[in-house]
């Protein structure tokens, strides 16, 4: 038996489904991880596998990146937790605020699930409106003001039970790039404090917005004097430095980050508009705490993070969008080779997807008309070969700055292993 299984087996004992996040899991059983360094990941079974997952877009620089990893045990050296301010919050603040367009304050929070709801809390008592407008498949957080029609492991699920029906009752969604059906769904409804959207829907897979798509939506929103909130927690710090707010060109009213911001350490933020943020408690009325907000050793990661995202950003994100670009082109080129196989593939920056359609995938609809089985084939196809991509075909795909040339040929024939094997089992 494997020793992953074994630890699966060990694991269902104690643990719901063996696991503490459900994206973690398929079937028969997840491989474990013991390690990781550069674009690998170390099993528990002793294979080491070239990683697409990255912490579903955390690792941007690489696993265990020198500046950050010194960053942190530095700080760790000198304690972990204080409960008191400190002046790397304020650093972290001032950086964030002059890198992201819309960042005139910040709050420090620890994950993206917990930005994103303190920043419709926020919309909700600046507006003194109730409801949320989020789009098909989006996803912000396992909480309930956004668990509806969601993506991610959600996308899974007709819906979460334990979720409150009068949570869910102020939550209006609406399908993605359709500028006229968010202008129907704010004018029918007067009481809109938001719309939440992820400015790239990376999980219902990878689906990029069409041209002028985020204008128009900021556009809506201005005119009605609603919040607009970017979730950059997936595009945020990955896509450019400000963010997808500064990579397209708009300017939220409010937005949410974490994940790329700590390369692997748990930290999050709201960034956005003083008049907004200085609601939120002590200067205002909108409670939002955290024991670990602001914890020094994930605020000394984030800090370090940003400083090399700032002073190699003429190499970073090239080179990233390079390997993705190599990727993608690699795979178009196997996928013709094989033939008959229908495939389309969604990439922008460092991310990418695969979706088994012969359809354009520019929304929820046609995402999910992809074959998802053969996308589980494709997953266990590449896995064999030493091959991690998240194993969800509603996930995305992230390239970071570790990944190199080797790691890209020898990803590009793997998925073309793949593809013959999936024609042949057809």
């Amino acid at each position: 038996m494997a020793r992953s299984e074994q630890l699966h087996n060990r694991a269902k004992k104690v643990m719901p489904g063996g696991v503490n996040s459900p994206v973690r899991f398929y079937e028969p059983y997840p491989f474990f991880a013991v390690s990781a360094r550069g674009s690998k990941l170390v099993t528990a079974d002793h294979k080491t596998l070239t990683d697409y997952c990255m912490g579903y877009g955390a690792i941007f620089l690489g696993h265990g990146y020198p500046s950050v990893i010194e960053a942190a045990r530095s700080q760790m050296e000198k304690g972990t937790l204080y409960c008191t301010p400190t002046e790397k919050e304020i650093k972290l603040a001032e950086m964030i605020s002059k890198l992201v367009p819309c960042a005139e304050m910040v709050r420090t929070v620890n994950t993206g699930s917990e930005a994103t709801m303190n920043a419709i809390r926020l919309a909700r008592a600046f507006t003194k409106k109730k409801d949320v407008i989020k789009f098909d498949g989006g996803y912000h957080g396992a909480h309930d003001y956004v668990l509806v029609k969601a993506g991610s492991g959600a996308a899974s699920l007709p819906g979460s039970e334990g979720v409150l029906e009068e949570s869910a009752a102020h939550t209006r969604v609406v399908p993605y790039n359709d500028p006229s059906a968010l202008e129907r769904a704010i004018e029918k409804n007067q009481d809109s404090a938001c719309v939440i959207i992820e400015p790239v829907l990376a999980n219902i897979g990878l689906v990029l917005p069409d041209k002028n798509y985020l204008s128009e939506v900021r556009k809506v929103t201005q005119q009605n004097d609603v919040v607009l909130i970017f979730d950059e927690v997936v595009t945020g710090f990955r896509l450019a430095l400000g963010g997808a707010g500064e990579f397209f060109g708009i300017k939220p009213d409010l937005a949410t980050f974490a994940k790329a911001l700590g390369n692997g350490f748990p930290v999050g933020a709201i960034a956005g508009k003083k008049e907004i943020m200085q609601q939120l408690a002590p200067a205002g009325r909108v409670y939002q705490a955290s024991t670990f907000a602001g914890n020094p050793v994930s605020v000394s990661a984030a800090i370090a993070t940003l400083e090399t995202l700032v002073e190699a950003k003429d190499a970073v994100y090239p080179q990233a969008a390079r390997a993705c670009d190599s990727i993608v082109e690699g795979i178009k080129e196997e996928l013709e080779d094989v033939g008959g196989v229908d495939c389309t593939i969604n990439s922008i920056g460092s991310m990418y997807q695969l979706f088994f359609t012969a359809e354009k995938v520019r929304d929820e609809a046609s995402a999910r008309k992809a074959d998802a089985a053969i996308f589980r084939k494709m997953f266990d196809e590449l896995l064999k070969r030493n091959v991690f991509i998240p194993p969800s075909q509603f996930e995305t795909c992230f390239v970071s700055y570790a990944h190199d040339e080797e790691d890209v040929d020898r990803t590009v024939e793997a998925y073309g292993d793949a593809f013959k094997k999936i024609k042949g089992q057809k």
